[in-house]
């Protein structure tokens, strides 16, 4: 594997353990679409650091199984928006 791929596999996991961030978000700080943060993290890490991997992913879990949450409030945060003007 690419040197250059590997010391982003360990940044993007290492941004997404410290940081707690989402797949999109992620992709925004490192200037990559989500479908490279997402294979990064998903097929490239677990044959690089396989502890690293089973992190990332039990954080990725959260955030996949909390996003119906966050869409409600962002939903809620644009009608409130939309009724001030």
């Amino acid at each position: 594997m690419n040197e250059y791929i590997e010391t982003r596999v360990h940044e993007v996991a290492s941004y997404i353990i410290f940081s707690k961030e989402t797949v999109r978000k992620t992709a925004k700080v490192f200037g990559v679409s989500k479908s490279t943060v997402y294979k990064d993290v998903a097929e490239r890490l677990p044959k690089i650091n396989p502890q690293l991997a089973k992190e990332v992913s039990m954080i990725l879990a959260f955030n996949k199984a909390e996003r119906n949450i966050r869409g409600g409030e962002a939903t809620r945060m644009k009608y409130a928006r939309e009724a001030r003007t």
